[in-house]
């Protein structure tokens, strides 16, 4: 097994249990964990209201072609899917740095999302604007 399979398989393990970070490094100052916490409570709230988003696309709006309908909901609920994924990997990997006393770890996940949801937004625009109506 590959060097990095094994830092993943490691990284996911903690996903299911979070107490094996607290063997690494020193507790950092409970506001920050509670602050991290506070983030990843957002990150599952947005996965909430794209998986949400979805299902209303689906469910409310019959009139708009099927294709474009069916596109729209699965864009939304696999953007939730990912957003509640990456919710867990953010938290775990904050949690690691802080404890560690390293750097806040970057990520890319929130203009992806912010992007994908903008492009989403603009397919519905160009829905509404042009009438793209089954039936």
């Amino acid at each position: 097994m590959s060097r990095r399979v094994r830092a993943v398989t490691a990284g996911l393990r903690l996903w299911f249990a979070p107490s094996a970070i607290r063997s690494e490094g020193d507790t950092p100052d409970y506001r920050f964990s509670l602050a991290n916490e506070r983030t990843f409570l957002a990150w599952l709230r947005t996965a909430l209201a794209l998986v949400g988003g979805g299902f209303a696309v689906a469910q409310f709006l019959p009139d708009l072609h099927g294709a474009v309908r069916t596109g729209l909901a699965v864009a939304l609920l696999v953007g939730g899917a990912l957003c509640a994924g990456r919710a867990v990997n953010h938290w775990v990997r904050c949690e690691r740095a802080m404890r560690r006393g390293e750097d806040l770890p970057a990520t890319r996940f929130p203009t992806a999302l912010a992007l994908g949801v903008a492009v989403v937004a603009l397919v519905m625009v160009a829905a509404v604007a042009f009438g793209w109506a089954g039936r």
